[in-house]
């Protein structure tokens, strides 16, 4: 289980590969962004007719073709999740032509054009998305995502912020895990560990913000900050190849040479065939 090369495809954080291999960027996106979308059924802005205030929608409330709708949605996502990628588009569509309103059909469509390596479907899709739900912070998330994989970096972190600052929004955490792997490829190293550092904070058990926030802090020389994150990881489910190397190399940086040869001997156990460990047999300890 590589966070530079494969998914966490068995753990909750499906948030994709360690920001600094950008190649992965594309196999990433669409695994965090289906299992972290908060599909909000039948949330339209209907108002009271004798106030202001929002009703509470029922239901009853519903057209045929937004019940029709929410029931080709589910089922996109049971195909998505099976990996029928084709499938799950094409009962997509058939939701947005019964709800031709659906921002929730058209966010689902970006997704899977995302998947489906086509950038200018993906962003249409969006587009449309947010002219029916502009303050929607998973749709801001997954289009600012979306321009991150496009290298548009600063285009990609006000999206984000419009996120974060969106009223209700619970992907907090996911959000500034994506803003900071953002920041963190066009080279501003500070603002990202801030992200990863709040993402943190919202999410502790999240693997991916630790190793970011750990790699960056030993890059900084902060040995001991970097060994609490590191350790942190080490002695959870998510420890690999690459985090049990990392702690290697601050150990031996802090002059720890039992806590390195104890490292090691789990490297050596669980990932024989590793890079990481190609890289300790000829002690390079500095790349």
């Amino acid at each position: 289980m590589s966070y530079s090369k494969n998914l966490l495809l068995n753990s909750p954080y499906q948030f994709g590969a360690i920001s600094f291999d950008h190649r992965l960027a594309r196999n990433v996106v669409f695994m965090v962004c289906l299992l972290t979308l908060c599909v909000l059924w039948g949330c339209a802005d209907t108002m009271m007719s004798t106030g202001s205030k929002p009703d509470i929608l029922t239901s009853s409330d519903e057209t045929d073709g937004q019940k029709r709708a929410k029931i080709r949605l589910e089922l996109a996502l049971g195909y998505l999740e099976q990996g029928q990628v084709t499938i799950a588009l094409d009962e997509t569509k058939q939701a947005i032509t019964a709800d031709p309103s659906s921002a929730d059909g058209y966010n689902l469509r970006g997704l899977i054009y995302m998947r489906l390596n086509d950038s200018s479907l993906a962003r249409d899709s969006f587009a449309k998305a947010l002219a029916l739900a502009p303050r929607d912070g998973n749709i801001l998330h997954n289009y600012g995502w979306l321009l991150c994989q496009e290298a548009r970096y600063l285009e990609s972190v006000v999206y984000f912020d419009k996120a974060l600052a969106s009223s209700g929004y619970i992907g907090q955490a996911k959000t500034l895990l994506a803003k900071g792997i953002c920041q963190l490829r066009m080279g501003d190293k500070v603002q990202a560990e801030s992200s990863f550092l709040r993402s943190f904070e919202l999410d502790a058990g999240n693997p991916i913000a630790t190793f970011n926030l750990a790699s960056l802090l030993f890059q900084r020389k902060e040995l001991i900050r970097a060994q609490f994150y590191i350790r942190r990881l080490n002695s959870s489910d998510y420890a690999n190849a690459e985090s049990l190397w990392l702690a290697a190399k601050i150990e031996k940086k802090l002059g720890n040479n039992e806590g390195v040869a104890q490292l090691i001997d789990r490297l050596k156990k669980r990932f024989a065939g590793s890079y990481e460990l190609t890289l300790f047999e000829r002690g390079a300890f500095n790349e």
